[in-house]
């Protein structure tokens, strides 16, 4: 019996769970990722003012190909000599992803899709679609470790959209590209793209030296250089993005008691430690490259499993579970009362509150204060234990 039957006919049972949700196509799809976020801006600039909405800018400038094509000539032609970066919608692993600075160096593509665009219904109907491509500004100044560009694969799990449920797993991977960053050679995909199955095919790339480092290995390099404070500025900015992408779907996306996701979320640090989504996965590799991946691996399926609770052992009042912490539960997860204490949430004030108490995309997640919760890859809100944890697990 296929995915599609189990779905359609609704013949799961009780104690059936599947790790998909049935359109969540709508978050992991580069075109339609952008196309939500795009409208929760619009709507948030509505309701609230465009200032606030602005703690949406979490990705970079963004069109579909063919269908807004226009739109990003007017858009490119603002910015000349600026560098853009192509990728088709339905491909990963890097396949079919270029960058460019002319647009002549799209005159192929350019071709095909403007075609594509004159032809009737009919024309269209009997031809084959010209592949879809999502066009973004191309983030020149990455952080850089070692000369080289890297971005971060972090593990989020939703296991309900309606209430929408989200739990972050601390640990994860940067994931770093084989050759010294220039922007002098934009068409050596070893310099610009971080993909695994991409460096693996670089000439002098080492197997057993990979190019990964675990998420804690680099919160303990920037902690090294930068502090608590910046960190934990960090990565409060990359739970915004986690729970900003999450309700741009949440009321479309069809819920099910039966479902759950884990979702492979890629972000790229610029030089001023301001994250950046570039693409959320929806089938995110569990193949293990080394053994400490695959000891992050198959700890975090366990640790997945553990929440999903198919044997019905949990109360459903535990914020943490292994390695995942509970981050929202149709609302922000507050400190508990042993938790209290205010140095990090001061340290977090970054963010004016705006909400609305009808509203389940309120931004009282925010709180007044910065975020009034635990942050998910530095542990707790606690000084004593915050330190603890740096020091027991990073």
């Amino acid at each position: 019996m296929t995915m599609k039957e189990l779905f359609d006919h609704g013949l799961m049972g009780n104690i059936t769970k599947i790790c998909h949700f049935r359109n969540h196509f709508e978050l992991t799809r580069k075109n339609l990722m952008v196309k939500n976020l795009k409208r929760l801006k619009r709507k948030w600039e509505k309701e609230y003012n465009k200032q606030e909405s602005q703690i949406l800018d979490f990705f970079p400038t963004t069109f579909e190909l063919p269908m807004e094509y226009h739109m990003f000539i007017e858009e490119f032609r603002k910015y000349p000599g600026s560098i853009w970066i192509m990728k088709p919608i339905a491909k990963s692993q890097g396949k079919g992803i270029f960058l460019f600075r002319k647009l002549k160096d799209i005159e192929a593509w350019k071709r095909t899709g403007m075609k594509f665009e004159q032809q009737t219904v009919g024309d269209i109907q009997n031809r084959e679609l010209p592949e879809t491509y999502v066009v973004s500004r191309y983030i020149t100044n990455p952080y850089l470790l070692c000369g080289r560009k890297f971005d971060l694969r972090v593990y989020v799990l939703v296991t309900s959209f309606n209430p929408l449920k989200v739990w972050v797993y601390r640990d994860g991977f940067a994931r770093f590209s084989n050759t010294r960053f220039s922007l002098d050679s934009i068409d050596d995909q070893y310099i610009h793209l971080t993909n695994i199955a991409v460096q693996k095919t670089a000439p002098d790339y080492d197997a057993e030296k990979g190019c990964k480092w675990s998420i804690g290995r680099l919160r303990r390099h920037l902690l090294s250089i930068y502090g608590y404070k910046k960190v934990a500025e960090l990565f409060h900015q990359v739970d915004i993005i986690f729970i900003g992408s999450l309700l741009s779907v949440q009321k479309i996306i069809i819920n099910d008691k039966r479902c759950f996701e884990l979702y492979g979320y890629d972000i790229l640090l610029d030089d001023n430690l301001r994250p950046w989504l570039l693409e959320i996965n929806a089938c995110p590799s569990l193949t293990a490259s080394s053994k400490e991946d695959y000891t992050l691996k198959t700890n975090l399926l366990n640790d997945m499993l553990d929440v999903v609770d198919l044997e019905g052992r949990l109360t459903s009042f535990e914020k943490r579970v292994g390695d995942f912490d509970l981050i929202w539960d149709d609302g922000p997860i507050h400190p508990t009362s042993d938790t209290t204490e205010g140095w990090l949430i001061n340290a977090l004030n970054t963010i004016n509150p705006f909400n609305s108490e009808n509203s389940s995309e309120s931004l009282h997640v925010f709180g007044p204060n910065g975020l009034p919760r635990l942050n998910s890859f530095l542990g707790c809100t606690s000084r004593q234990s915050a330190i603890y944890k740096l020091d027991s697990k990073c």
